[in-house]
């Protein structure tokens, strides 16, 4: 009897330890894929909807060869803007220094509007003006401010490109987690019951929803946004109108307001001489409203049809983007929202036992 009540806690110490390092030994394994799978799993939650739609469209049939498909058309929409957008910035950078070498490129001199502008007024149109008269020594003399520009804007594109490319991955991977989607769902609601007894199935439902939210009310808005600033850049004949562009939908996505991005859009076709004053004035509006098009468009995609309060998902989108990167855009707002859930079941059952 003495060495049965001995053996219990020695076997139980030896399971834990088992355990544990079969834990760590798994989790090292799948560590270098991790970030890739999360990717690939927001995807699929994201998609679904549309997938199913499709499924649905051929009736279930060949699913494998429609996924397949699927996942090929929507690849083909990420890898021939991306293309279209490297080819276009690489182009304009190319001409950019062939001009400035050969001397051509001339900055008009600013009007004295600018002058009156408020806080950066008068630095600007000195700025400006110095620009305008003698470039190459305007750039020596602010090269190393200049070079950090460059460098951010560089930097933030090739992270772009680098996102670009981990989603491409993620696609493909995601297209298999659609494939089994029904295992994969009832797996969570499992899982989840043992976070939340009994309420597996509602938890589930608003991490799949936050995360379409996110989606639909943070990356769609932004790209919404990026794409009416071309077109104005277009309209308007601006130089190096995808650049510009580029920055509007970074800057988006940093939830950032873009009309910071679109300042110097806005400056070059103001002081402009080959624009007329009416269409500078109504690029100018155009512009205003294209960045403050967010305040009415969030509130439609990004809380609608959520129990979640909009503020939170929001918090928790800038919050995980923060601290996280890109993939706390969406991680953020699940992790509040579930502390949402937890919190109100919580209250409720306090409330209930004292009213009993």
């Amino acid at each position: 009897m003495k060495n049965s009540i001995t053996k219990k806690p020695i076997d139980t110490y030896i399971r834990i330890v088992a355990l544990s390092i079969l834990f760590v030994a798994s989790y090292l394994i799948v560590k270098p894929f991790i970030l890739i799978i999360i990717w690939s799993a927001l995807v699929a939650v994201a998609l679904f909807p549309y997938y199913e739609k499709v499924i649905k469209l051929f009736k279930g049939k060949k699913k494998g060869l429609i996924t397949s498909l699927f996942v090929i058309v929507l690849l083909a929409l990420i890898i021939v803007p991306t293309i279209n957008l490297t080819n276009s910035v690489v182009s304009s950078s190319k001409d950019f220094k062939e001009n400035f070498e050969a001397g051509t490129i001339k900055v008009p001199p600013p009007s004295e509007s600018v002058k009156e502008w408020p806080l950066i007024g008068e630095k600007t149109y000195s700025a400006w003006m110095q620009a305008s008269s003698n470039l190459e020594g305007f750039i020596r003399k602010h090269k190393e401010q200049i070079g950090k520009l460059f460098s951010s804007i560089f930097s933030s594109f090739t992270g772009l490109v680098g996102t670009v490319f981990l989603a491409l991955f993620s696609l493909i991977i995601a297209g298999v987690f659609m494939l089994s989607a029904e295992g994969g769902y009832q797996t969570s609601i499992k899982f989840a019951n043992r976070l939340m007894p009994g309420r597996g199935e509602e938890l589930i439902a608003m991490v799949t929803d936050t995360i379409r939210s996110v989606v639909k009310g943070i990356l769609v808005v932004s790209i919404i946004q990026a794409a009416l600033a071309y077109l104005g850049y277009i309209v308007i004949g601006l130089p190096g109108a995808p650049i510009f562009a580029l920055l509007v939908l970074i800057f988006a996505i940093m939830q950032l307001p873009p009309i910071i991005a679109m300042i110097i859009p806005i400056a070059i076709v103001l002081s402009s001489s080959e624009i007329s004053t009416t269409a500078a004035i109504i690029f100018t509006i155009y512009s205003i409203i294209v960045s403050m098009s967010d305040s009415f468009m969030k509130p439609f995609f990004l809380g609608k049809g959520l129990q979640t309060p909009m503020m939170i998902i929001l918090i928790g989108a800038l919050g995980g983007m923060i601290s996280m990167g890109m993939l706390g855009l969406f991680i953020g707002p699940v992790i509040l929202a579930i502390a949402y859930q937890l919190y109100n079941a919580w209250v409720s059952e306090v409330d209930l036992s004292e009213n009993l």
